[in-house]
């Protein structure tokens, strides 16, 4: 029998936030994420900002999805789209609605973590043959 371990790594590490990131902050998150990022050296724009290192967009129906392939621009080549949605009963749609969403707009995921008691979310990332050599411009 295969028990699943839970991680106790706090949830900056398991997004992959770090200091001086640029992020682009999608959605109505609550203060408590924002203050995450905050105390973690992060300023989390409220729209899409062009060479992100992440993209954080929290989608609460299935039009939001839509949206995926119009933010794989503002990435770096690699850069990740987190799409943070409901789970469990209270949820709108499934993992696999977003990975179906991603794949219509070329992207593939790989990473799924629990955002909170009632969110999850789900990494989505350029693939790697895709990749254009898109960084950060220097200027940060």
């Amino acid at each position: 029998m295969r028990v699943e371990q839970v991680s106790t790594r706090p949830l900056h590490e398991k997004l992959g936030v770090r200091a001086g990131q640029r992020v682009s902050v999608l959605g109505r998150f609550g203060a408590e994420f924002l203050a995450t990022l905050d105390r973690h050296g992060v300023d989390g724009f409220r729209r899409p900002r062009r060479a992100s290192d992440l993209i954080f967009l929290l989608a609460r129906s299935l039009a939001d999805l839509e949206r995926i392939a119009a933010l794989e621009p503002y990435l770096v080549d690699n850069g990740a789209l987190w799409v943070v949605s409901r789970k469990g009963r209270e949820a709108t749609m499934r993992d696999v609605d977003v990975i179906a969403a991603a794949k219509r707009a070329g992207l593939v995921d790989n990473k799924v973590v629990s955002f909170s008691d009632t969110h999850t979310a789900l990494r989505l990332v350029i693939p790697v043959v895709r990749r254009k050599g898109r960084g950060r411009p220097d200027d940060g």
